[in-house]
This record gives C-alpha cells, sequence and structure tokens, in this order.
C-alpha cells in the first residue's frame, strides 16, 4: 500500500497547506473570470489593444 505524503504531515500544517492550496485556487478562478469578462467587453467595444493585453494577461494565469 502507498504511504500518502499528505497523511505523514502534522494535522495542523496539512490543513494550513490545503486551506492556502484552496484560497490561491480561488483567486486564480476570480481573476481568471474578471478577465474573461473583460475581454467579452473589449470585443464589444472593439478596443484591439485592450483585447491583446488581456489575452497576454490571461495566458500568464495558465
Amino acid at each position: 500500500m502507498k504511504n500518502n505524503v499528505l497523511n505523514e504531515i502534522d494535522p495542523s500544517l496539512r490543513d494550513e497547506m490545503l486551506a492556502e492550496l484552496f484560497l490561491d485556487q480561488t483567486m486564480n478562478d476570480f481573476k481568471r473570470s474578471k478577465i474573461l469578462k473583460e475581454i467579452d467587453q473589449s470585443l464589444k467595444n472593439k478596443d484591439k489593444q485592450a483585447f491583446l493585453r488581456l489575452t497576454e494577461e490571461l495566458k500568464s494565469l495558465s
């Protein structure tokens, strides 16, 4: 049977690490959603410069 690395870590440290991972993912999801809305708006406004800038920002989140 494989040993799970998370089971070998102090429970309070494990909880802190999991909470930090969750927060990071939540913030990333929020930023991605915000940028996608701004991209939609740049397309509606036919703002090529904003579109290009925002798509680069989106790529950097990946």
